[in-house]
């Protein structure tokens, strides 16, 4: 009567096992995602153990950065609907609980968040390469879907944009031996300019935060700047990455700042083997965890030609000092424990090797940013402008991790994208504010 837990039993779950959105189905049976198998499969607890409803080499599970997250949703005792990743990119699909059969529904969309359903109608963001996120209502009878909010208004011709293909390239583990990484690569495109013949574009690498989150195939504004512009663009899920199974996931474990940059390093030399892009213009950039793995890509590999740091992490001690509640001992894993191996924060921490940073780099930083405070950007602006390599640094009032205001973020995509046109050699086309470039200008 008072609401009180008895009787309690653990029927899932531990350190080697991770559980998602536990739910009970319409007629009392307890569900949940489980990766017993080495992937995110859902299973139901019948008569004293689990069952696998479908099992498969695909993730129904994320990682639980928010709350109230949902990949799938009962529409009867014995029919869900759900979605799931395979290679990158999300399939919605219906999963009958006794037979096991997974029927993928057809939509225009390549990703999904928020599964929410009712006996004959589903409602989910949705997401491709050339349409935007939005709310969308699926009715299963008929299968009409009717987008119910969009989260721009702003409409682009389906032919002006690059969509991306899934790739998967080799790469190394931390002992060299190889291993198999993967990623989304956009081809450059414009249907109103075309590059000279057999000329290869400049690849920009990307290199997403978190760092244990994933790149998924949604509509990129930011990746779409670009490959408008005449560049290809590579959207790394390095080790560590969600959507890959739980072995790919614990590859970043005690390795972050190697396996990850592994992966970007090996994704662009991949790219320019096929003779996609050209090897003497590539470039790398990220944002906070994506900015560590820039930075240490550009600090100690001498693939890239340059980079771009937006708030990136290059102190990894004090991140793990200074970090916020929810990731506090985040680091152990990644990195290892801190302070009792703190030779290992030093060691790929870029902050400490600014002797063997070379490469041009921009930085990009939020002054009110108290995740990655401004000094860590400033000593290797510093460090760089004193070396004679080519520096330019960018601060933003107001900002905090992470940048808000449209005309901030417009005007570090400009920068940048100016930044690149000076070091690779090729004038942008427009009016820009002008940026300083020390020891270029």
């Amino acid at each position: 009567d008072k609401g009180a837990c008895t009787n309690p039993r653990m029927i899932a779950g531990g350190d080697s096992e991770s559980i998602f959105q536990p739910t009970w189905s319409p007629d009392g049976v307890l569900t949940f995602v489980s990766d017993r198998s080495g992937w995110w499969n859902l299973y139901r607890w019948e008569d004293g153990s689990a069952r696998c409803l479908a099992e498969m080499e695909a993730e129904f599970g994320l990682p639980q950065w928010a709350f109230g997250l949902s990949t799938y949703a009962y529409t009867s005792p014995t029919s869900i609907v759900c979605y799931y990743t395979q290679d990158g990119i999300d399939h919605l699909a219906t999963l009958d609980t006794v037979t096991g059969a997974l029927t993928v529904i057809d939509t225009p969309f390549t990703s999904f968040s928020g599964i929410i359903a009712d006996a004959n109608r589903v409602i989910f963001k949705g997401s491709s390469p050339k349409l935007p996120w939005a709310l969308v209502t699926l009715n299963l009878e008929t299968g009409q879907l009717e987008t119910l909010k969009r989260s721009t208004d702003l409409t682009l011709a389906p032919d002006t944009l690059s969509t991306p293909e899934s790739i998967t390239f080799p790469s190394t583990d931390v002992d060299g031996t190889e291993r198999s990484a993967f990623g989304l690569f956009y081809p450059p495109h414009s249907r109103e300019f075309a590059a000279p013949a057999g000329e290869r574009p400049p690849l920009l690498v990307f290199s997403h935060g978190g760092p244990t989150g994933s790149t998924d195939s949604a509509l990129s504004l930011s990746i779409q700047y670009w490959t408008s512009r005449g560049f290809a663009v590579l959207d790394v899920n390095y080790g560590g990455s969600t959507g890959y199974g739980r072995g790919y996931r614990n590859q970043l474990r005690d390795a972050w700042g190697i396996i990850d940059v592994n992966d970007c390093v090996n994704g662009a030399r991949y790219l320019v083997s096929r003779g996609d892009v050209d090897g003497n213009r590539l470039a790398i950039r990220g944002g906070s965890a994506g900015g560590y793995t820039t930075l240490c890509a550009l600090t100690f590999r001498n693939v890239f030609h340059a980079g771009a740091s937006h708030y990136g992490v290059s102190d990894l001690g004090a991140l793990a000092r200074d970090t916020h509640k929810f990731e506090s001992r985040y680091l152990d894993r990644l990195v290892g424990p801190y302070p009792e191996r703190q030779d290992i924060y030093i060691e790929r921490s870029p902050i400490f090797h600014v002797d063997r940073l070379n490469c041009p780099v921009i930085f990009f930083q939020g002054l009110e940013d108290r995740v990655v405070p401004p000094a860590q950007a400033e000593t290797l602006v510093a460090a760089l402008e004193e070396k004679g390599v080519p520096v330019a640094y960018l601060p933003f009032e107001g900002e905090q991790h992470g940048f808000r205001r449209a005309e901030n973020i417009k005007r570090a995509l400009d920068a940048e994208l100016i930044f690149y046109g000076r070091i690779f050699g090729f004038a942008p086309v427009g009016v820009f504010e002008p940026v300083t470039i020390k020891n270029l200008d």
